[in-house]
């Protein structure tokens, strides 16, 4: 059966959806979702795509794999839904936006309003077992997120690509055309944002580069939750 998206990746991924891997990750979801708490909801899995057309996107922040405790995952990658405790890597994000732009953090974690201007948070895993990290990322979906980060990386319409840490890092060879942006620093987590996350100054770069290149500037700011 295959995925509606609702905008151009339903063409772009049309061929993924019946291919053995699928398919058999497919099976493996159904069993996991009935046997097990497994974030993020069904209906949100592929939210970040939803968010952001093929043709609109502007920049890509890949994370590893949802967050995996209790209604904190959204479907976009380092964001939570509203009203759950900021998570710590987050709080370092909004920590070097504070000083890179000057821009106050918000009191919740949802990053709706970034996936709204282009912002692709996409997770190499689109879901995972309830307290066990990384516990789906060898079931097939690293197969399609690579095929998704390989279209953006040809796509003649140049973008950014924020790679924060290694992990991130190793999809850089997918980006083929020279007239998109990387920007690779040290992951923004407790264990590692002081080896070169914090005053990277990433957010100011790539509304520098958008504005380069003929594109409207993210408004990284978001608003509170009341």
């Amino acid at each position: 059966m295959s995925v509606q998206i609702g905008n151009d990746w339903d063409e772009i991924l049309a061929g993924e959806w019946e291919k053995p891997y699928y398919r058999e990750l497919r099976t493996l979801l159904i069993e996991e979702y009935r046997h097990y708490t497994v974030y993020p909801p069904a209906d949100q899995i592929f939210d970040a795509l939803k968010y952001v057309p093929f043709s609109d996107c502007k920049l890509v922040i890949l994370g590893q794999d949802p967050y995996h405790g209790p209604n904190q995952a959204n479907g976009l990658s380092f964001s939570v839904q509203k009203g759950v405790p900021i998570p710590p890597s987050l709080q370092n994000i909004y920590k070097e936006l504070e000083a890179d732009l000057g821009i106050a953090p918000p009191n919740h974690g949802d990053l709706t309003s970034w996936a709204r201007q282009g912002v692709l948070l996409l997770n190499a895993s689109l879901t995972v077992r309830a307290h066990a990290a990384n516990s789906h990322a060898n079931i097939g979906w690293r197969v399609l997120t690579d095929r998704i980060i390989r279209a953006l990386g040809e796509r003649e319409k140049p973008l950014a690509f924020l790679l924060w840490g290694r992990f991130a890092q190793s999809k850089a060879k997918y980006v083929t055309n020279p007239r998109s942006l990387v920007l690779e620093s040290a992951h923004p987590s407790p264990l590692s944002a002081y080896r070169g996350f914090f005053g990277s100054h990433p957010f100011s770069k790539i509304n520098r580069f958008l504005e380069e290149s003929g594109q409207e500037p993210i408004d990284w700011s978001i608003p509170d939750a009341y």
